[in-house]
């Protein structure tokens, strides 16, 4: 058990201290091992590791260039044009409430006061909130660091991990290998129903949540999409704050056209539709072991004591948690701690 402590201990010094530094490390076996089942269905259909490999870089290699030309500029477009509209939407409600509900809207409301500064603030702090999440990334770290050691640091470990996981198996106690090949099975097998299910999930739903939005017509389409598909991995929550989003953007945008409402309405419904029904029973599957409010306690524990590392690294470590949790509490139940002495006579 010491010897555990001892591994957990240097692990969170080595977070705490090189986190900034191991970053595109750890983005880059995350890629590797969320790529390494496609690797290896490639070798079953013939082709050899390097081929493998080689053909998996190829394709991410053009996605990225798609998504670098035509994607991201207007993403990022959309996004500066929310920030910068936020105070006519704020004095729009604004008129609405003093239009419908008088009582509420008065000149010495709260209300009202609230509302007038909203827009402002947004705008002010969103430019300030863009430009600074820009600007520490970039402190943190170097942008050829990001676009270039990362794919290297992922095609490099995605192209060794079988032999990595068979060295590290060599190294395990051997009285202790089985019980320690069975944890990490339930540690992998949780990480890749949620890494790489609920990856899955989010990307087709983002695809799908901007793709549809920007053919109705709403505005900023692509960001809510874009923000509906990143925070799908939390039950609900996507769905929720991607839907609220949207249909107050729609009901400022379509006012009046209540077919464009609902139709904006109906892709959130049809999309959590889907979601239930078939994706997340098809990707994930019905027993991860990661509660929504572990999940975010984790998240938060771990973004606030080392930064955005932390928050990579959360989801791993709650998983792996999990997992040894479950298997304490079946050692407890199976002990004489548990069982007593009178059980043990009956026995």
């Amino acid at each position: 058990m010491k010897y555990w402590g001892a591994v957990t201990l240097v692990f969170l010094v080595v977070l705490w201290f090189l986190g900034d530094v191991i970053l595109p490390f750890v983005l880059g076996g995350a890629i590797a091992y969320f790529l390494d089942p496609l690797a290896d269905r490639l070798e079953k259909l013939g082709l050899t590791r390097a081929m493998a490999v080689a053909t998996i870089t190829l394709f991410a290699l053009l996605l990225f260039v798609i998504m670098a030309l035509l994607v991201v500029p207007t993403l990022i477009k959309q996004a500066v044009a929310l920030f910068d509209i936020a105070p006519q939407l704020a004095r729009d409600l604004e008129g609405f409430i003093s239009r419908n509900f008088p009582q509420v809207g008065d000149g010495d409301s709260t209300l009202r006061q609230s509302l007038a500064v909203v827009g402002d603030t947004i705008k002010s702090k969103g430019g300030q909130l863009l430009d600074s999440a820009i600007g520490s990334v970039s402190s943190l770290i170097n942008v050829v660091l990001l676009f270039v050691i990362v794919p290297v640091v992922a095609f490099y470990l995605l192209y060794d991990w079988d032999r990595m996981v068979a060295a590290v198996d060599d190294l395990l106690p051997r009285d202790h290998a089985p019980t320690v090949r069975h944890l990490a099975k339930q540690i992998d097998r949780t990480l890749a129903s949620f890494i790489r299910g609920m990856g899955t999930v989010c990307l087709i739903l983002g695809t799908y949540y901007a793709g549809a939005l920007m053919l109705v017509g709403l505005q900023f389409g692509l960001v809510v999409g874009f923000v509906a598909g990143l925070i799908t991995f939390i039950p609900y929550v996507g769905a929720l704050v991607g839907g609220a989003l949207a249909i107050g953007l729609a009901l400022f945008q379509f006012w009046g056209d209540w077919v464009s409402i609902g139709l904006v309405a109906g892709i959130f419904a049809l999309g959590q539709v889907i979601e239930g029904n078939v994706l997340t029973p098809k990707l994930v599957g019905s027993s991860v072991g990661l509660h929504p409010v572990w999940l975010i306690f984790a998240l938060s524990v771990f973004g606030a004591l080392f930064g955005f590392v932390g928050m990579l690294v959360a989801v791993p470590v709650a998983a792996a948690i999990g997992v040894l949790a479950r298997f304490a509490i079946q050692q407890y139940r199976s002990s004489l701690l548990y069982r007593g002495l009178s059980d043990r006579d009956q026995a």
